[in-house]
C-alpha cells in the first residue's frame, strides 16, 4: 500500500452554503479528519451528515500529535485537514502540518474555497492586482514596531486580521506609524451582520472609539505612495534615516534595504553611509 493524500480542505468563514461539492465529497471519503477545534468542525460535519473521526490538531499541539498524523499518512490513510473557518494553512497550524509533510514526502493536494482576506480585499474598494497578506500583527510591541517600519513604505495594499477587542488599539497604532491612509473595515463576512466600512484611519478610530467593536475583523489598508514622490527624508542624513529603522527593532541590513526603498536610491550607495554604524542600537 502506498502513502495516504492529506487534502487540505476550505471550509466556509460564516455562511455554510460556501462549501464546496468536492469538498464535502473528500470529508465522506477520507479515513480522518484533522481539525483545529473538533467541536467546531463536528458542526459542520453535522449539517452535511458526515460522520468520520476526528483529530485534534492545533498551536498548542506537541511535534508528536504531528507525527501521529504523519504515520497515518505513511499507512495509507487519507487524510483531510481543516481550519476553523477558510483556507488551511492561513494563520493558523495547518502551515505547520503542510510543511512536514513536504519533508515526509507525503502526497499533499488542496481544495479550494472560501478564504477571508481575498474575500476582503474584492470587497474593499481598494487597488487589488498587487497586495500583501499580513494577517494578525504581533503581539510583542517591539516585533510590531519592526512589522509597521517595513509596512510604511509598503506600496501594494495590504491585508490584515484582526480581533474585536484589540480594535481600536491596531487602528490607533496603524495611524500613527503609516499616517492617515485610506481603509476599509469589514466585519463578519459572509455572515447575517457582514458590514463593510470604508474610512480614512482617522474616522475608524472615531468610529469604533464610539461604537464597540464586534465580530471578527479583516482591514484592508491602502498602500504608500511611490518612494519617487517620498520628500519627507530629503533633510535627514542617510545614516541617521538607517538609525531610525533600527530603532524600531530592524537589523542593520533590514533598515539600509528600507531607506534604499524610501529614497529610490541603490541599496549600495546607502551601505557605504552605514559602514560606520553599530550593528546593532541599544534600546
Amino acid at each position: 500500500m502506498g502513502k495516504g493524500t492529506l487534502y487540505l480542505c476550505a471550509t466556509p468563514i460564516g455562511n455554510l452554503e460556501d462549501i464546496t461539492l468536492r469538498v464535502i465529497r473528500t470529508l465522506k471519503e477520507v479515513d480522518y479528519i484533522v481539525a483545529e477545534d473538533t467541536r467546531h468542525t463536528l458542526k459542520l460535519l453535522n449539517h452535511f451528515n458526515i460522520s468520520k473521526p476526528l483529530i485534534s490538531y492545533h498551536k498548542f499541539s506537541d511535534r508528536n500529535r504531528a507525527e501521529e498524523i504523519l504515520s497515518l499518512l505513511e499507512d495509507g490513510n487519507e487524510i483531510a485537514l481543516v481550519s476553523d473557518a477558510g483556507m488551511p494553512g492561513i494563520s493558523d497550524p495547518g502551515e505547520e502540518m503542510v510543511k512536514l509533510a513536504c519533508q515526509w514526502d507525503i502526497p499533499v493536494t488542496v481544495l479550494p474555497g472560501a478564504t477571508a482576506g481575498l474575500s476582503a480585499l474584492v470587497l474593499s474598494g481598494l487597488p487589488s492586482g498587487r497586495f500583501v497578506f499580513e494577517g494578525f500583527l504581533p503581539r510583542e510591541k517591539k516585533e510590531m514596531e519592526r512589522v509597521l517600519a517595513l509596512l510604511k513604505s509598503e506600496e501594494r495594499t495590504v491585508v490584515l486580521y484582526e480581533a474585536p477587542h484589540r480594535l481600536t488599539a491596531t487602528l490607533k497604532k496603524l495611524h500613527k506609524v503609516l499616517g492617515n491612509r485610506r481603509i476599509a473595515v469589514i466585519r463578519e463576512l459572509t455572515k447575517i451582520h457582514e458590514e463593510v466600512l470604508r474610512f480614512t484611519l482617522e474616522e475608524a478610530i472615531e468610529h469604533f472609539t464610539d461604537n464597540k467593536p464586534r465580530g471578527e475583523f479583516v482591514l484592508v489598508l491602502e498602500g504608500s505612495e511611490s518612494p519617487g514622490e517620498e520628500k519627507e527624508f530629503d533633510d535627514i542624513p542617510i545614516s541617521h534615516h538607517i538609525l531610525d529603522y533600527m530603532k524600531l527593532g530592524l537589523s542593520k541590513k533590514e533598515a539600509i534595504k528600507k531607506v534604499a526603498e524610501d529614497r529610490n536610491l541603490p541599496k549600495n550607495e546607502v551601505y557605504r553611509h552605514s559602514i560606520h554604524l553599530p550593528l546593532k542600537v541599544e534600546e
